[in-house]
């Protein structure tokens, strides 16, 4: 079944607090790639090196991952719509702070109170909507991703034109569309009842106990240090001018949203969605080694193209770290997601260091080298990865308005 089919089981066709929720998830999703046609113009707006602007990835999904811990702690307590209202707030709050830094310091300790944030709405986004949608979980999940593209596809080109004019206003801009986001969840989700169970502060850590949802766990962390070295340190490497910039992870952001949401599918279906995981992650590992070693127009090229391996790899990790454990849902996400993005974390501050140690081709060939062993952990892991998610799929068909915030 096409779930673009305007049928009732179509993503196309859901209830409005499920719009209101993908909408304020857009947003969410703009403020990763928001900085990163103006890296370079705050470096030399706040006299900071590459290094140190690059720590505004690291602060921000560092107290992500940590704050996976909390979400559902938090969200199985006061509710999935306060959840989300409270980390709506937290981003308006520190996005409109980030542009009024005076130092690279202030700036980076904002993203951290951003990414606190990012991460209440967001996992608890994913929840409210796989819960809420019409056409069960595969096009909830769909929906979301079309979220994640949009947003990662308009988030640089939204700070190229607003950074244009100054590296501040992206981050005012981030505030206000947040602040509507605010008004929408307000007016159109109504109050999510709350599960049964309270989640613990230590049920991801037992989630993760699971040989199925440990091994995509692990193979998403190697796989998310090749993802944000291209997305936080190719800025530098591509030196390009705002609008230029904006314009290329714009392209990247499309190629992204057009694999996760219409091709990464269909290839599973085809092929299977380890064959196809696997093959996407070598596949980018030699995308970023020709970025890395080629001339500046094959570094472009490469950048744009990455997008539509990242594309299919994030909607299969999607969907094997939700379907692959009997863990409920937002226990499952929480605990796959504390471990991921720590790469995100790290792969921003390791590769301008790497650059300074070596020599600025060694950081894609690390890029290269984790992209690999992701496909690796794939390989090795493939019978929990397969046998179990099979096992788990009816139940987790029938759990759904159970293990998440459904309405």
């Amino acid at each position: 079944m096409d779930p673009f089919d305007a049928g009732a089981g179509s993503i196309l066709r859901q209830p409005k607090a499920v719009w209101a929720t993908a909408g304020a998830s857009v947003v969410a999703f703009m403020g990763i790639g928001l900085v990163d046609p103006i890296l370079p113009s705050i470096a030399k707006g706040l006299d900071a090196s590459a290094g140190q602007v690059s720590l505004l990835f690291t602060s921000y999904f560092l107290i992500t991952a940590l704050a996976m811990l909390v979400t559902g702690f938090v969200s199985s307590r006061i509710g999935g719509r306060k959840t989300l209202l409270l980390g709506l707030a937290f981003v308006v709050v520190f996005a409109g702070l980030a542009g009024t830094s005076d130092t690279v310091g202030q700036l980076v300790g904002y993203r951290a109170g951003w990414g606190l944030g990012n991460a209440l709405f967001v996992s608890t986004a994913l929840a409210v909507i796989v819960g809420a949608a019409a056409g069960g979980s595969a096009a909830a999940i769909l929906l979301y991703e079309s979220a994640l593209g949009l947003g990662m596809a308009c988030g640089p080109l939204l700070g190229a034109l607003l950074g244009d004019a100054s590296w501040r206003y992206p981050f005012f801009g981030t505030a206000f569309l947040m602040a509507i986001g605010f008004l929408c969840i307000t007016v159109f989700l109504k109050e999510q009842p709350k599960p049964a169970r309270k989640t613990s502060l230590l049920d991801p850590i037992r989630a993760l106990g699971h040989g199925g949802l440990a091994s995509a766990a692990v193979s998403a962390f190697f796989y998310n240090y090749t993802f944000f070295t291209v997305l936080a340190f190719t800025p530098f490497v591509l030196n390009m001018t705002p609008y230029k910039s904006g314009a290329v992870f714009f392209a990247w952001g499309v190629l992204l949203a057009v694999f996760s949401v219409l091709v990464a599918p269909r290839m599973q279906r085809r092929f299977g969605s380890l064959k196809v995981l696997g093959g996407s992650l070598v596949l980018l590992a030699a995308d970023v080694l020709v970025l890395g070693y080629g001339n500046h127009t094959a570094a472009i090229v490469c950048t744009i193209l990455s997008g539509a391996f990242i594309g299919v790899n994030n909607t299969v990790y999607t969907e094997l770290a939700l379907g692959v454990s009997d863990a409920p849902r937002p226990v499952a996400s929480a605990g796959y997601n504390f471990v991921r993005w720590f790469a995100a974390a790290a792969a921003p501050y390791f590769a301008p260091k790497i650059e300074e140690w070596t020599d600025v081709h060694i950081p894609f060939v690390v890029a290269a080298v984790t992209a690999v062993l992701g496909a690796v952990v794939v390989a090795v892991r493939r019978r929990a990865l397969t046998h179990e998610a099979e096992e788990l799929e009816p139940k987790h068909a029938t759990e759904d308005s159970v293990a998440v915030f459904a309405d």
